[in-house]
């Protein structure tokens, strides 16, 4: 895609004022608009290049990152304080499923609270492990090109998601692993989860249990980001005013003139 500027004819922009604008229509639909008005400048004259434009592609590309840019921001430090993970009903990270053994002997015999206490204790570790996703969201949105925001413009309402999990996820999983693990000897999982393994093999005829609590751990952390990623990516479509910059404002905001 060339650097041009976005060209719009003074026309293009009073409907674009007049009509998108004054019925709340959201920034992301105007930036579809707007992008329509570029594709048609490329096949006007070149008497069109001295036209007036609103904002050149590149403003759009900008404007678009940090837009992108703040909700993974707000998703990220949503997700990094105490009981962020623990008491979000839609993140919650419960034990692995090859545990359910162990739950449903040592509740039997009345030490369920280990079970509580391993469970607390892995989603204390996600909490602490997700500042780490901002930088590699912050670094896959700066990549973007204008390809891609034409793709994720024509997508579905959480194709920007889709994108960033695309090229974070592998990141994110080698990132988080080192952290999960850290994590959760200091919030001392690990220790409650031996604890809590011995006494299930103290007791008569169990069977014996695999569970990888450490990739489970890592696995549902980044699940919760991309689940909130998704969720504001949607809202962000929608609300011109979860948009807060000057760039913001000037491209994709409603006008009132």
């Amino acid at each position: 895609m060339s650097a041009k500027k976005l060209l719009i004819k003074p026309a293009s922009v009073l409907l674009l004022v007049s009509a998108s604008f004054n019925l709340q229509a959201s920034w992301w639909e105007q930036g579809v608009e707007a992008y329509k008005s570029y594709k048609q400048s490329q096949d006007s004259d070149s008497s069109s290049s001295t036209t007036s434009s609103a904002f050149s592609n590149s403003e759009l590309q900008k404007a678009f990152k940090q837009a992108l840019s703040i909700g993974s921001e707000e998703v990220v430090k949503r997700l990094s304080v105490l009981d962020a993970f623990n008491k979000d009903p839609q993140i919650h990270i419960d034990l692995p499923s090859s545990l359910q053994p162990v739950q449903s002997i040592l509740e039997k015999y009345g030490q369920g609270a280990l079970l509580d206490d391993v469970e607390l204790k892995i989603n204390r570790a996600a909490e602490q492990a997700a500042p780490k996703a901002k930088d590699l969201f912050i670094g896959a949105i700066q990549d973007l090109s204008f390809d891609d925001i034409q793709k994720i413009y024509q997508g579905s309402d959480d194709s920007a998601t889709q994108y960033l999990k695309s090229k974070t996820a592998d990141k994110l999983r080698s990132e988080f692993k080192p952290i999960i693990e850290q994590s959760l000897s200091e919030v001392g999982a690990l220790k409650a989860y031996d604890r809590l393994i011995a006494n299930y093999k103290s007791m008569p005829f169990v069977p014996d249990i695999h569970a990888n609590l450490q990739q489970h751990v890592v696995d549902e952390s980044i699940n919760g980001l991309f689940y909130y990623l998704a969720k504001t990516e949607a809202e962000i479509r929608k609300d011109p005013m979860k948009q807060s910059t000057e760039l913001l404002k000037k491209v994709f905001s409603s006008s009132k003139g």
